[in-house]
């Protein structure tokens, strides 16, 4: 009885040890956006979304990002005028760097904080 706790417990032990790992992305988390407002950005359906959570627009969605580690694409909304822009994304540490285009050549671009 004995040795089969031990051995159903090594078993155990071995299985846990072999599931992977799962890191939160480097791009989740809640972010101070260069107006000071805060910005959540949280998995959405295989994405990444971004909410404003203070200010004026809180609770709006403000972007749409795919990617993974430091580099996302997608779609970024200006929420003074609901205009959507091609947008990246770059993770250095805590700053985000956002950017949004319109055509690929006229492009504006805000640094953010993590909190």
């Amino acid at each position: 009885m004995k040795i089969t706790r031990i051995l159903s417990a090594a078993i155990l032990g071995s299985a846990l040890l072999a599931l992977p790992v799962l890191a939160a992305e480097p791009i989740v988390g809640n972010w101070k956006t260069a107006s000071g407002e805060t910005a959540v950005i949280a998995t959405c359906g295989g994405n990444f979304c971004i909410t404003v959570k203070t200010g004026k627009h809180a609770g709006k969605k403000i972007g749409t990002l795919s990617g993974a580690g430091e580099s996302y694409t997608g779609e970024v909304t200006d929420p003074d005028n609901d205009k959507t822009y091609s947008g990246s994304a770059a993770v250095a540490g805590n700053q985000l760097k956002l950017k949004g285009c319109v055509l690929k050549v006229l492009c504006k671009s805000q640094t953010w904080s993590r909190l």
